[in-house]
């Protein structure tokens, strides 16, 4: 393991200090506009927002690599995103916050391509696993950190902001720093959904699931921890341990999925984490510690399933066509993640917190029904 961290420690670190702002400025907003009474709806059409962003700027970001190349590509998308952070700073209007996210997540879905794709390109079937493992480790850690960063700011200002454009630009540092090859720059070439839709619709079908959940987590977790009169510090260490969960599963289920058909496993991540969303629905009582340790055990399987899809994905596909691919998921997986914070907004509104793990739950149901159908029809 330790040698492969050295291979990537750059590509790595810079995954780290990118996403250390994204959960930082999560957090922070569903706490502000949570405490300054601003509508549930508002929270998912900035998370939405964001990742409509990342569904927008997919094919644009392909294009830009194929343009300029990896580094270039990577240089824009990191100052794009720190302006836009810093330009809610100096723009108090919601409907321009929106519009400021959407611009963050084209940048940064540019990012994710750039080092994706290079993981990928460095990588063996017989190790992608492990690979891509790590690196939603540090991106887990990442989230972590910056989820726990909120507590360094007793007053809800606009200081949590800064960091988080601070974060956008230190992340572009390892990556023109780094001294291993650098990936091919790719023939420009249509992306051809309809040939992936064949291809790998296991891996399609995961990745607009896990968009789905990860992003209402994200959006909600600090909602759902409010509404429970949770304080900061409280609501903080729910997010954080639920992420940190999924980051020391990332390795033990990497393993796993290298050795073991990958369906199979999305499938029983899938059933699990259903299961246990039940118990956080709201109709039972439940104390803090209790809390911890069920938001632990579904942040274990949820924040894994990004991993196992692209690694399955990248197992069928050639070489030539990994950019196109990872351009097809993310964008799949920002779909998703954009209609979810909008229909779980909604349903929160109506109904109360319980309703984020009902969402959950439900996408979890779907996930598994899918996993299973496909694998009849392949027999």
């Amino acid at each position: 393991m330790f040698s492969i961290v050295r291979s990537f420690s750059s590509l790595y670190f810079a995954t780290l200090l990118m996403v250390m702002g994204l959960g930082l400025f999560n957090v922070y907003m569903g706490l502000k506009l949570t405490a300054d009474g601003v509508s549930q709806v508002w929270v998912g059409a900035l998370i939405s927002a964001y990742y409509f962003g990342l569904v927008l700027g997919a094919r644009a970001g392909y294009l830009m690599i194929v343009r300029v190349g990896h580094v270039r590509a990577f240089a824009v998308a990191s100052a794009t995103s720190a302006v836009m952070v810093l330009a809610q700073t100096l723009v108090d209007d919601l409907l321009m916050w929106v519009v400021f996210r959407a611009i963050v997540g084209m940048a940064m879905v540019l990012q994710y391509m750039v080092i994706e794709s290079w993981l990928n390109e460095k990588t063996q079937n017989h190790n992608r696993g492990r690979i891509f493992s790590i690196y939603l480790v540090m991106s887990g850690l990442g989230i972590v950190l910056g989820q726990m960063a909120i507590t360094l700011y007793p007053t809800l200002d606009w200081r949590p902001l800064t960091l988080v454009a601070i974060g956008h630009i230190l992340c572009l540092i390892p990556i023109v720093w780094s001294t291993q090859a650098h990936p091919l720059v790719p023939v420009p070439a249509p992306l051809d959904i309809k040939y992936f839709v064949k291809r790998v619709p296991q891996a399609l079908i995961t990745m607009f699931l896990t968009g789905s959940i990860a992003s209402v987590f994200y959006g909600f977790g600090a909602v759902y921890g409010a509404l429970h009169s949770f304080d900061t510090l409280q609501v903080a260490t729910f997010m954080s341990i639920t992420v940190l969960a999924g980051l020391l599963a990332q390795w033990p289920m990497g393993w796993l999925s290298d050795r073991m058909p990958r369906e199979r496993l999305i499938a029983f991540n899938g059933a699990a984490l259903a299961g246990l969303g039940v118990f956080l629905w709201g109709w039972l009582p439940i104390s803090f510690e209790w809390l911890l340790v069920l938001g632990a055990a579904t942040g274990a399987l949820q924040f894994t399933l990004y991993a196992q899809a692209g690694s399955f994905a990248n197992d069928i596909i050639a070489p030539e066509k990994r950019v196109n691919l990872s351009a097809i998921l993310l964008m799949v997986y920002g779909i998703g993640a954009t209609l979810g914070p909008l229909l779980a907004g909604y349903l929160i509104r109506l109904a109360g917190p319980g309703m984020l793990y009902v969402f959950i739950s439900a996408c979890a149901i779907l996930l598994f029904v899918a996993m299973q159908r496909i694998k009849s029809q392949s027999e």
